[in-house]
């Protein structure tokens, strides 16, 4: 790459990482830069694993017992032997290693060990005359010794002529993880490059009330805490370090809040369709159906009314446990829009589930005089031509559908609301493309996983969320238990009772055919054995690598009761509303996540008839998966489970594509163990929005650069 090195005095922390170099960037500030940390900024907030303070180098007289020690000696001998049964990666042998090293500064001896050392160190070791190591000292038969101790090469002419002396600032160890194969030693390389009067340079956007009130550090001061910028210190210390840490995890959900704020207040000026809906029409509208609505569902309503009322586009986010009713909300929403004269898409990520809301739609559509049509991936090219054209004509109210929604051919008279159900299965591309089919098209989100406050305070505080909770009238519910392999024999026994009674039964498995690389059980496999434990019932096997008939066959014959058991994989976990499906087995449920299994689970139970769910564990399996498992056993609260789900998966990424993982986009905050820092700055946003300072408005500038601030929603 060709290098565009600046001045030092021209540098920036806007300025590129390869701007350090005369003559292009180095292998690892490459490597760096194409890891994505590719400015100068970019490159402070790689966070060190740890920074160590180890003490100053003394003469081994002062090596106590238990002591923290740093020396200097001359290898003397070395000495490797095999460690007993030890393996390392690839079956690699692996070393005892002890070295005899003589002090530089006298005549005593300490005696260095590494346990399960590769050949490599070991060979390392041989070719060393003098090292410098620090480590804790042990006396093991009367002869001073240290464990597997940090150590490096040392030249004789870098030998120390006398011992260190005491200052107020220790030698710090600083260990970098290493990003796209560039190790610690390296980063630190690269960040050592940065010149001294940047780091002085460094702009602090918090108010100084604020800083005091909530006791943090200034910005400068905590990273030259962490990259133990010892030049830029009076003093440092462990406290002073984590000290160091909490600022910059408040800084960190700050730059995420003020993205947010960024990407609402955009929003919220976007004009969108006015209408002028009135408290007559939703009623009318509310009315429609063989039940009455909860309160939580008619508050939604209202709220949804009040956006579509404003001549603001509408961005709101309907969440809910499974079975809570948040179609239905969507269904009146969609009534309500398509009386003004507008038309509505609703956009699901399985066939399934748009037929499922289809046939619903449909039912009230007849006699409310409105035209609703499905668009999948299966529809006809005849039917598909004239839906497309009834679209564009303005002939079709109500279009329900896959992600053939978003062709380039489907265009729309006058789009006014666009619904995307299970909004987590859709990428931040394909909602953004539907929300563009029209002029000022106002969004409703559902969602049901239900979301912690923590989540909805970082990757949904732009949107308006409602909350459905209140379950509807005359459904039982479902009782889940774990079925370990002693007690398989009473859970045939129960499903072969619930058959007798008339009733039917899921058994959901994590795969569809048997893989060398995977230790689980599969749908052939599986059908094969429930033939053979009950050979009088109908049992059929269900699965995506379908055709599109067979499977609607196989589900058509399920819903008319001339199918007593069906095995599938996860592709029931929406979509299906079978009210006779009394009992659902889920196989190998560690295979699953626990938000899958919630929504598996909540296939059943949809009726009067009480549901039943069983997590069938086959083998042993880790605590971490049993655990997992038990949250599902313990919990029917969705937003219980998805608490615990965040926990143990991690909270995906804001601003990007990453719905859910440890690799979130943040360096170093946590909202799980960091929440109440994340609630300060929460509480803190509107004094600091109140700034008025250049480089406040510096700093908002270079956040609004960032495209995917605007790209999620």
């Amino acid at each position: 790459m060709k290098s565009s090195h600046l001045s030092t005095s021209s540098l920036n922390w806007n300025s590129n990482i390869q701007d350090l170099y005369s003559r292009g960037p180095t292998k690892s500030a490459q490597s760096l830069i194409d890891a994505g940390y590719s400015t100068l900024w970019q490159l402070l907030w790689i966070i060190p694993l740890r920074t160590q303070a180890t003490p100053v180098i003394k003469n081994f007289q002062n090596a106590y017992e238990e002591c923290l020690f740093s020396g200097v000696g001359k290898v003397l001998s070395t000495k490797s032997l095999p460690s007993f049964k030890g393996r390392g990666k690839n079956q690699a042998p692996l070393l005892n290693i002890t070295a005899i090293v003589k002090d530089i500064f006298s005549d005593n001896i300490i005696e260095l060990k590494w346990f399960n050392a590769y050949p490599s160190q070991s060979q390392s070791i041989q070719k060393l005359d003098y090292l410098k190591f620090s480590g804790k000292v042990q006396i093991y038969n009367s002869s001073k010794q240290i464990v597997n101790p940090d150590f490096e090469s040392i030249l004789s002419t870098e030998l120390p002529t006398r011992e260190e002396e005491e200052n107020p600032l220790p030698n710090l160890k600083i260990q970098y993880p290493t990003i796209n194969g560039v190790n610690s030693s390296n980063i630190k390389k690269v960040i050592d490059k940065i010149p001294a009067q940047l780091w002085r340079e460094i702009e602090d956007i918090i108010p100084e009330d604020i800083r005091e009130q909530r006791k943090l550090l200034p910005l400068d001061q905590s990273f030259f805490l962490i990259h133990a910028k010892t030049e830029h210190l009076e003093k440092w210390s462990d406290g002073l370090y984590e000290e160091a840490k909490k600022r910059l995890i408040y800084e960190e959900f700050l730059d995420e809040q003020l993205k947010i704020h960024l990407r609402k207040k955009k929003n919220i000026n976007i004009s969108a369709i006015k209408l002028e809906i009135k408290d007559v029409d939703r009623k009318k509208y509310s009315s429609i159906y063989p039940y009455e609505l909860t309160p939580d569902q008619d508050s939604t309503l209202k709220e949804i009314c009040t956006d579509l009322n404003s001549g603001k586009r509408m961005m709101r986010l309907v969440q809910g446990d499974v079975g809570c009713g948040k179609t239905t909300v969507a269904i009146t929403s969609s009534f309500l829009i398509i009386n003004s004269g507008l038309q509505v898409a609703l956009m699901c990520p399985t066939e399934a589930l748009a037929k499922q809301h289809f046939e619903e739609v449909q039912s009230y559509c007849h006699d409310l005089k409105f035209t609703s049509k499905l668009l999948c991936g299966s529809t006809s090219s005849k039917d598909k031509k004239e839906i497309l054209k009834g679209l564009e004509n303005g002939e079709v109210d109500f279009i329900i559908g896959t992600h053939a929604l978003i062709q380039n051919e489907v265009k729309f008279k006058n789009l006014a609301l666009a619904i995307i159900d299970e909004q987590h299965k859709f990428g931040v591309d394909q909602r953004l493309k539907l929300l563009n089919k029209g002029e000022g098209t106002h969004c409703l989100i559902m969602s049901a996983t239900p979301i912690p406050r923590s989540l909805s305070m970082t990757q949904y505080g732009d949107l308006n969320i409602s909350t459905i909770k209140t379950i509807p009238s005359g459904r039982k519910g479902s009782k889940t238990r774990i079925v370990m392999p002693e007690n398989f024999g009473k859970f045939l026994n129960f499903i072969n009772t619930r058959a007798s009674m008339g009733e039917q039964i899921y058994i959901v498995v994590p795969a569809i055919t048997e893989s060398p690389k995977q230790d689980m059980l599969n749908l052939e496999e599986v059908l094969e054995k429930f033939k053979k434990f009950f050979p009088n019932l109908n049992i059929q096997g269900l699965h995506g690598q379908l055709k599109n008939e067979d499977k609607n066959q196989v589900l058509k014959e399920f819903k008319n009761n001339e199918v007593n058991i069906l095995i599938a994989t996860s592709v029931i976990e929406v979509g299906i509303n079978i009210l006779n499906a009394t009992v659902m087995a889920i196989m190998n449920p560690e295979r699953f996540g626990l938000s899958s299994l919630h929504q598996l689970r909540g296939r059943v139970g949809r009726g009067d008839k009480p549901g039943f769910c069983f997590l069938v564990i086959d083998k042993s399996v880790s605590q971490e998966s049993i655990h997992r498992v038990q949250v599902i056993e313990k919990y029917s609260d969705g937003f219980q489970i998805a608490e615990e789900d965040l926990k143990i998966r991690g909270a995906g990424d804001t601003f990007g594509k990453e719905q859910s993982g440890s690799n979130n986009g943040k360096k170093i905050a946590n909202i799980i163990l960091d929440f109440s820092t994340l609630q300060a700055v929460r509480d803190d946003l509107s004094e600091i929005l109140k700034q008025n300072t250049s480089h406040f408005k510096r700093k908002l500038e270079s956040l609004a650069k960032d495209a995917k601030v605007f790209s999620t929603i």
